[in-house]
């Protein structure tokens, strides 16, 4: 029988034949379409998604005769928002946006990640605290992952 443990098992056994690659989610829909998520630190090339797609769709208990079903193998898009700490590692050096579940909103450059937690560095034009002008000021905040509600890559053209 399909069902998300079952598609998650198959898709976590064909990522282990390349360790930079990491399964994000996967979902069924009721009319059985299948998409399966998967990211990778130095990114995702086709030739990896056509071989997790085929290990899965031809994994035993995937049986077409019995179940009609779809299977789509995809990477996050450029807008999804990062929920595993792998793709915060991975992004290190870029602008992020993050909005906290207390309503807080942060956008910095991710300076360090972890397995808990990320660290962000921003820069403000602030007052001098003695006489007039304005000065840089850095500032850095350590986010618990725990207490991100969402968090996305800001893309800069």
């Amino acid at each position: 029988m399909i069902n998300k443990e079952f598609i998650t098992r198959l898709a976590i056994d064909a990522l282990r034949e390349n360790e930079s690659l990491f399964l994000i989610d996967v979902k069924i829909s009721k009319s059985m379409d299948i998409t399966v998520v998967i990211d990778g630190d130095e990114g995702v090339d086709l030739e990896e998604i056509i071989r997790i797609s085929r290990a899965i769709e031809h994994a035993e208990g995937m049986d077409r005769e019995t179940e009609d079903f779809s299977l789509e193998v995809t990477t996050p898009g450029i807008d999804a928002p990062l929920c595993k700490a792998r793709q915060y590692i991975k992004n290190i050096g870029r602008t992020l946006n993050v909005i906290m579940t207390d309503g807080k909103e942060y956008e910095g450059e991710i300076v360090d990640a972890g397995e808990e937690s990320v660290s962000i560095e921003w820069v403000t034009r602030e007052a001098k605290p003695v006489g007039k002008g304005k000065i840089n000021v850095t500032h850095n905040a350590t986010l618990l992952y725990s207490d991100i509600k969402k968090a996305t890559i800001v893309i800069k053209f």
